[in-house]
């Protein structure tokens, strides 16, 4: 399993090509670290990275199946590193991600209805191709690389109490998990997962990763059918708390940051405030905890409630 050491060294691999993102207080006790602010737009370019650099890339490139996010970091990451990418994303995917992957250089295929679909159509092209696969949640690299976001926030902050991380794969909030040395009377996870995309929920009360429904303002960035089981053997372990959060909690959240906190950021970046904000998860007296806002890759018209001049 990935573990605190595979986290430090991707810190150390990846530190020359990603962000330390800042951290900021926005009321007492309650934290943001920003990854909206990160190269590409999210904290996947940290595991892109891991992946990259911790493998030998053929001639054929990398290859990478996505709702839109890890796309643009893995197309992101190759282009720093002068290497091909050809990104498979679905149907659904937002234009405004399909543009940056454009104009990244990346070749783009859309296909299929869901993600799991295009990561289907990826994994064949790649035993074609033979290009290097990068995982958008669920290969040991990428985890270890998004576990240099609980171990930055660990050390900006002095440590927190509790940390807030949206859900989709799970391979932010595994990472997390790692990186911010959580379990045994350390740090507490709070995984947030959207009402409509309950991966990490039904895994726990399954026992093991299992298929969901994907529907809703989140499933562009959040829309795995089924939780990663490096995620779930992680988060499992740790005894990590799931909660769930409906559409109109995370569509509030984002406004909020952009209104309240000037914070841009797309329905899933927003999804671990939307904890704090609806009262799904409500801090003891005293309590620091901190909200990973995790993604901005969203269309700026958007960020105002309609009709407010904010």
């Amino acid at each position: 399993m990935t573990g605190i050491g595979d986290v430090r060294a991707a810190a150390a691999r990846i530190g020359g090509h990603v962000l330390r993102t800042p951290v900021v207080e926005v009321a007492p006790g309650v934290l943001f670290k920003l990854e909206c602010l990160q190269h590409s737009g999210s904290f996947k370019v940290r595991g892109a990275f891991n992946r990259i650099l911790s493998a030998e890339v053929p001639g054929s490139g990398v290859i990478a199946a996505s709702g839109g996010n890890h796309g643009l970091a893995v197309a992101y990451a190759a282009r720093a590193l002068g290497i091909r990418a050809e990104i498979f994303v679905p149907e659904v995917a937002s234009p405004v991600k399909v543009a940056g992957l454009r104009a990244l250089g990346a070749e783009i295929t859309q296909i299929g209805s869901i993600y799991s679909e295009a990561a289907e159509a990826a994994a064949k092209r790649a035993a074609e191709t033979g290009a290097l696969r990068v995982h958008a949640y669920d290969q040991a690299e990428v985890v270890a690389g998004q576990g240099t976001v609980g171990l930055e926030l660990m050390e900006q902050t002095g440590g927190v109490d509790t940390i807030l991380v949206a859900v989709g794969g799970g391979g932010l909030a595994a990472g997390v998990t790692i990186g911010a040395g959580a379990g045994a009377g350390g740090v507490r996870i709070v995984a947030v997962e959207p009402e409509r995309i309950p991966t990490l929920h039904a895994a726990l009360e399954a026992g093991r990763p299992v298929p969901v429904e994907v529907a809703g303002v989140a499933a562009d960035a959040l829309g795995a059918t089924r939780l990663g089981d490096l995620a779930f053997g992680i988060l499992s372990t740790a005894a990590v708390t799931s909660v769930l959060v409906g559409d109109e909690a995370i569509v509030e959240a984002r406004h909020t940051l952009w209104e309240r906190h000037r914070v841009a950021t797309e329905h899933a970046g927003a999804t671990a405030y939307a904890a704090l904000l609806a009262g799904a998860y409500v801090p003891a007296p005293g309590e620091r905890v901190a909200a990973v806002v995790c993604g901005s890759n969203t269309d700026p018209a958007t960020l105002p409630r309609q009709g407010s001049a904010a």
